[in-house]
């Protein structure tokens, strides 16, 4: 009798839990999609598909060209067949191939480990320790636009490096936010409200920054300018209608512009202790999970 095609509890299996010999029937995204030709000539496929829990590799030898013209790289896919060791790594013997009905990309992508209810939270906490008039109006006005909240809760930080996943963005913001605090409870002298609302909304243009399907990708704003860009012109927006003063307004943007180091801006350097700080704090945070996610590099960072 060949395995069964869902788990124990009728549930369908993940990329994950799957076994060599194991005969699967599954919904999953097309992230790579190549024809490539075999010893003898003939044509076959080769791709790559995943769901939240991981990717795995996929061949289909036959009617390769039938199969290839029903579906494109990034559509999901139902998939029928078996999962095979291949040179010490499953693969699945694609039998049967065709396009499914979009879903929810959350479906299919890695998620954040943490609670995103619980993140949220976190950043509605310290968004509420920032007491300064302007700066408290504009993190409001900022919390209180649905569609950017929900862009924050679902964005990764990046595609490949530190928190590349959805929710990624939400748990740096938390991390480097909780950071910030520390360290201006730390250095008394540090202008609070200012690095703490900078450490909030450093990334914000990453909200506009991805596309989802299959896999993470760019958006033409994305490509183009660059969550920097884009978070800058998302605060001069938003900046705009809170009343927030001239001053506040550029000292707030420095922090933004700087927060990888003013080597990305050519004869920039830092004009504030807090521009300084929000990018060693950044980095601290991003480098650490880099580490975790993806271990250290020879010399020793991620």
């Amino acid at each position: 009798m060949p395995p069964a095609t869902t788990t124990p509890d009728h549930t369908p299996p993940t990329v994950a839990s799957l076994r060599a010999g194991q005969e699967i029937d599954l919904v999953l995204a097309c992230a790579r999609k190549e024809r490539l030709l075999a010893r003898s000539g003939t044509p076959y496929l080769a791709l790559e598909l995943r769901d939240r829990s991981g990717a795995i590799a996929a061949r289909a030898f036959r009617d390769a060209d039938v199969l290839a013209g029903r579906f494109e790289r990034g559509d999901l896919v139902r998939v029928c067949g078996s999962v095979q060791r291949f040179r010490d790594e499953l693969q699945l013997e694609v039998r049967a191939l065709t396009q499914a009905p979009q879903a929810d990309p959350a479906a299919f992508l890695p998620v954040a480990y943490r609670d995103l209810d619980e993140l949220d939270g976190f950043l509605e906490h310290l968004a509420g320790e920032v007491f300064e008039a302007g700066c408290a109006r504009l993190l409001a006005a900022l919390l209180a636009d649905e569609a950017l909240r929900a862009a924050w809760r679902r964005a990764p930080c990046t595609r490949t490096g530190h928190h590349a996943y959805l929710g990624g963005l939400l748990e740096h913001t938390v991390a480097v936010g909780t950071l910030a605090l520390e360290a201006a409870q730390l250095h008394p002298r540090l202008d609070r409200d200012l690095l703490l609302t900078a450490a909030l909304v450093h990334d914000l243009g990453k909200t506009r920054e991805f596309t989802y399907g299959a896999d993470i990708g760019l958006s033409d704003e994305g490509r183009l300018l660059g969550h920097v860009e884009l978070g800058l012109r998302l605060l001069d927006e938003r900046a705009a209608h809170v009343d927030l003063a001239t001053g506040r307004r550029l000292a707030l943007a420095h922090c933004v512009l700087t927060h990888h180091g003013p080597d990305t801006a050519p004869g920039r350097r830092f004009a504030s202790a807090e521009a300084l700080a929000l990018h060693r704090l950044n980095a601290l945070d991003a480098t650490v999970k880099q580490a975790l996610e993806h271990g250290l590099s020879p010399g020793g960072s991620a």
